[in-house]
């Protein structure tokens, strides 16, 4: 839809005819100017205003776009899939990690106080000596 009016051929020159007899043909070339650069302005301003409007449209057609990627990322099947998967193994490596840690508990090597140090002594005098 075009807001600006039409103007044909007849009408720019009933305009021009009207122009000469109102401003006189002295004045006539320089109000054609300062009307040229009036229409100019206005032409790069509507130019602006449209950029800045296809601009804002852009961006919110973007920031739909990233939700909706966002929304398939988290959304997919395979996701899915792994997320359960995830929350079944969980258990299972809990209870292994328990039993690991318990192995080790059992395992690991006491500590040598001086009583046991001397009590090792005396069984290796004692095998030295038979």
């Amino acid at each position: 839809m075009n807001l600006v009016p039409q103007f044909g051929f007849l009408e720019l020159i009933l305009i021009a005819v009207i122009a000469l007899v109102v401003v006189g043909p002295k004045d006539l070339p320089r109000m054609m100017r300062q009307a040229g650069r009036m229409v100019a302005k206005a032409k790069s301003m509507a130019a602006e205003f449209t950029s800045a409007f296809d601009q804002m449209a852009r961006e919110t057609e973007m920031e739909d776009l990233r939700k909706e990627i966002d929304a398939l990322k988290n959304d997919n099947v395979v996701t899915q899939a792994k997320r359960e998967l995830e929350e079944t193994v969980k258990p299972i490596n809990d209870e292994l990690r328990k039993e690991a840690s318990a192995l080790k508990d059992d395992q690991a090597p006491k500590p040598v106080t001086d009583n046991d140090a001397a009590a090792a002594e005396n069984n290796s005098d004692a095998a030295a000596k038979s």
